[in-house]
């Protein structure tokens, strides 16, 4: 993925298919992210390190779900790393499906490990930095 030796904010936002205003206002403000150098009027970055920094804080890492298996909005959370809170809000925005099985008996809904793999796909990666304070 890596075709130059270096990388201004532009070349960055196409090769990884985000929008400039993501990699100069959310990436390059992290505390990990590569320190700049000149490539003329430019700050420049060395596209490894970029690579590096998207592996560890961008791509969403691979979530294991058998597909066919029903899965409540905690087991999600657990096996995705995105909260409870987050999957309800996003359902009320329709950026989560309904869930395949609502719970009339208990109250807690399921959703297919399919579709909560396509829901997820449609999702960016990028995690935020938390101060441990």
């Amino acid at each position: 993925m890596v075709d130059r030796p270096d990388l201004i904010a532009s070349e960055i936002a196409e090769q990884y298919g985000v929008s400039i205003h993501t990699v100069t206002k959310s990436w390059v403000r992290h505390p990990e992210w590569p320190a700049s150098h000149k490539r003329g009027r430019y700050k420049a970055y060395d596209a490894q390190a970029v690579a590096d920094f998207v592996r560890d804080h961008v791509a969403r890492p691979p979530v294991e779900l058998e597909p066919r298996s029903l899965y409540t909005a905690r087991e999600i959370a657990d096996a995705t790393g995105i909260s409870e809170g987050t999957i309800r809000a996003d359902r009320s925005r329709g950026r989560w499906p309904e869930p395949d099985f609502e719970g009339s008996s208990d109250g807690v809904n399921r959703w297919y490990g399919k579709d909560v793999a396509e829901a997820l796909a449609g999702r960016r990666g990028y995690r935020r930095h938390t101060n441990p304070a």
